[in-house]
């Protein structure tokens, strides 16, 4: 029986996200009966294994969603150390803990494992060869969660952004309004992710685990590793194009290459993800990253973001 869900990272942009939605829509019919628990660094260290193990079994935890990482990519070559604690050994804590517990653990990947040179989207299968503390960590913690966890969903994503925090979307837009153009670069390619959209993606799969735990069902949960992303494809220039046309359309942006914006971590020049996988084992329907744009512009002109 599901009772217990620990959501850690709850007050990043996905942890937010994942927040709002459950408390707004009352929750799912799945979730009604389970306990939620919202976590930050404050109310649980991660990279702490007695601390996650006490707190999992003291709390009865059935579902793990590990939404907490360190996201600053550049500033991660300066603190490999730091990057390494909370990309690779609070996975592994958190994988060691739904073990013993036989909770299931959801855990957030990037395309950042990949380096970006292949010509085609990547697929769950592909090497992984990140060029990147920021890559080499979190291929790290997935290892970690593939190797200890029985019970695991590991969803990769990119170029995430939401209402909360700091993004790409809120950087442009904000820029957008108070400059007459911008440079962006157009040789990095791939899709952007609403949080929104993950989020729900990510309600939908445990609220499927819940009903088959519930209903006691021997069918076989499709545990393994998943791409989620917005459909589409486009370049940062591309994105940051619709970004300012939907905030103040009289910015020009113009577009540049990498080599313009020099930066300490390498990026992957293409890392689109297949998304077949994820849509076909929980029937998901994935909106296209424009679509999803709107969404959020309206979304934060509605509540006043």
């Amino acid at each position: 029986m599901v009772s217990n869900i620990l959501i850690t990272g709850a007050n990043g942009q996905l942890g937010s996200e994942l927040k709002f939605l459950l408390r707004r829509e009352n929750r799912t019919t799945a979730f009604k009966s389970a306990n939620l628990f919202y976590t930050d660094q404050e109310e649980l260290d991660i990279t702490d294994l007695k601390a996650v193990e006490s707190f999992v079994k003291t709390n009865s935890i059935s579902i793990i969603i590990n939404c907490a990482a360190y996201t600053a990519v550049d500033r991660a070559e300066d603190e490999p150390e730091l990057c390494e604690k909370v990309n690779s050994l609070a996975p592994r804590n958190l994988a060691k803990a739904a073990k013993d517990s036989e909770a299931l653990l959801i855990h957030i990947s990037t395309d950042y494992v990949f380096d970006g040179n292949g010509p085609l989207p990547y697929k769950e299968s592909d090497t992984r060869e990140p060029k990147s503390v920021y890559g080499v960590t979190k291929a790290k913690g997935e290892d970690a969660v593939i190797k200890l966890a029985d019970r695991y969903i590991i969803i990769r994503t990119s170029w995430l952004y939401s209402k909360y925090g700091n993004n790409f979307v809120k950087t442009i837009s904000k820029l957008s309004c108070e400059k007459p153009s911008l440079t962006v670069v157009f040789d990095q390619i791939g899709t952007p992710t609403h949080a929104t959209d993950l989020a729900e993606a990510i309600i939908e799969i445990c609220s499927q685990y819940i009903t088959k735990i519930e209903k006691k069902s021997q069918a076989q949960f499709p545990y393994g590793v998943y791409h989620y992303s917005n459909e589409g494809v486009c370049s940062w220039y591309d994105f940051a194009l619709d970004i300012a046309a939907n905030s103040c359309n009289e910015c020009k942006v113009l577009p540049v290459t990498s080599e313009k914006f020099p930066t300490k971590a390498k990026r992957p020049p293409y890392s689109v993800m297949d998304k077949s996988k994820i849509k076909k084992s929980f029937a998901i329907t994935i909106p296209h990253w424009r679509e999803s744009l709107k969404h959020y512009f309206n979304s934060i002109e509605i509540n006043n973001y």
